[in-house]
């Protein structure tokens, strides 16, 4: 998976977990507060673009669907590569939300992400280990 695209599905795994939050269905089990900031300025960067706005609104009215997680991730990653400035925004929400985890020891919910590459600190494996 490209850089943009982690990215992108990290975003979205914001997205949606912030409006699970917002429903009450995961209240207080983030320690950060830059979701509302972060759904806000992708409307922004979104508003004038019908499918954007559209693939947004279908996501936040039903953060389980995968299909809508789709559709704004790729969206997401669409903006993202038209706009430089765009991206680093959305690098430096991720960021602080990772950040945020290490401080609370919260963590976004691997249900959210689903098929998304995470990034996260050195595995140690040990013993046999085998795969087919």
């Amino acid at each position: 998976m490209d850089p943009v695209t982690a990215v992108a599905a990290a975003g979205v795994a914001l997205v949606v977990k912030g409006a699970l939050e917002t429903a009450g269905q995961e209240a207080g089990r983030s320690g950060w507060a830059g979701g509302a900031r972060l759904l806000e300025r992708i409307r922004a960067r979104f508003r004038g673009n019908a499918d954007a706005e559209n693939a947004l609104d279908r996501l936040t009215g039903s953060p389980d669907d995968e299909t809508a997680q789709q559709a704004l991730e790729r969206q997401l990653a669409a903006h993202m590569l038209l706009d430089p400035d765009f991206e680093a925004e959305i690098r430096r929400f991720v960021d602080e939300a990772v950040a945020a985890q290490g401080r609370s020891g919260a963590q976004i919910s691997a249900a959210l992400i689903k098929n998304a590459q995470v990034f996260n600190g050195k595995v140690d494996v040990q013993g046999n280990w085998t795969t087919s």
